[in-house]
């Protein structure tokens, strides 16, 4: 009973005993097990929770997920840094020999232009290598690896697969003297390639020009100059320069022909030292014919008498 109104506390209020709440609670869950296996009853609630619980699974999951994608990311910088540093490796180590490489093919080119050219000269030509530049600063000369004990001679025209270089001047017993086109002192009888036209060019230090040609001569930029052969030293037809520009002055009688060596002169490689030119008859005496003229004179007065 209440007293003044009061309801009693609820700890005094008895409800089933945890028995029978046990005994229902399991009967209940029986029944509901029994209708989910046999109707189905049960699925569309499966499928509400598991749907409203896949944003907490997924909350759940993520710093999971993301602590194994930090370790998969470390551990592939990881590799990528250690292959970086084996192919950095092996590419110092096969530096040198892709370097060496392509001068062997460079080389190997260079060889190759070589026997093209020694085929289209006669036998005789020699291949020889330049061991260095003459130690003179006013001159332009390089010292060959051939002498005397190779036959090397002095006059002898030395060329490259691109064109004329020079010839020897001074023979020794290994070794030969090569005087270069660019050479001060020396003069080279050429020929226009397309027209024929000769002239001589003569060496200026570090090009070459044509001299003694008019200022009216046909001669273009960008021809190509090639021995004439009229000397007993280079054969005709072979390469020797290329006209950079025709200056026409006015004041004289004679054009400023600048011009390139076509053959790489400055440059420490082989080169082809070709056999000495046949010699050429020699001109006739200018006596001779004066005096078989006279001659000839004298016999026709004779003959009329």
């Amino acid at each position: 009973m209440s007293v003044a109104g009061h309801a009693p506390p609820p700890f005094f209020k008895r409800g089933p005993a945890p028995l029978v709440r046990l005994a229902f609670f399991a009967t209940f869950s029986l029944l509901l097990l029994i209708a989910d296996l046999r109707f189905h009853t049960l699925e569309w609630a499966r499928l509400t929770i598991a749907t409203a619980a896949w944003p907490l699974q997924r909350a759940a999951w993520l710093p999971l997920d993301a602590a194994e994608d930090l370790g998969d990311y470390l551990t592939h910088q990881a590799t990528l840094q250690k292959e970086n540093r084996e192919l950095h490796r092996r590419q110092l180590e096969t530096a040198h020999l892709l370097l060496r490489q392509k001068h062997l093919e460079a080389e190997n080119q260079r060889l190759r232009a070589f026997l093209d050219l020694r085929a289209q000269h006669p036998a005789g030509a020699r291949v020889a290598e330049i061991l260095y530049a003459a130690r003179d600063p006013f001159s332009r000369r390089v010292i060959i690896d051939k002498g005397m004990q190779q036959d090397i001679q002095a006059g002898q025209a030395v060329i490259d697969e691109l064109g004329v270089i020079g010839q020897v001047t001074r023979v020794f017993p290994l070794t030969a003297e090569v005087t270069l086109l660019t050479d001060r002192q020396q003069m080279i009888p050429v020929q226009v390639q397309r027209n024929g036209l000769r002239a001589v060019l003569a060496g200026a230090g570090d090009r070459l020009e044509l001299r003694f040609l008019a200022a009216d001569a046909d001669v273009r930029p960008g021809d190509t100059l090639v021995t004439s052969g009229l000397d007993d030293v280079y054969p005709s037809g072979l390469p020797v320069a290329r006209v950079n520009r025709v200056d026409n002055n006015t004041a004289t009688n004679f054009a400023r022909i600048p011009c390139t060596p076509l053959a790489a002169l400055d440059q420490h490689g082989l080169v082809l030292v070709l056999a000495l030119r046949t010699a050429k008859p020699p001109h006739p005496e200018e006596s001779a014919a004066p005096a078989a003229a006279a001659e000839a004179g004298q016999r026709i007065r004779r003959g009329s008498r």
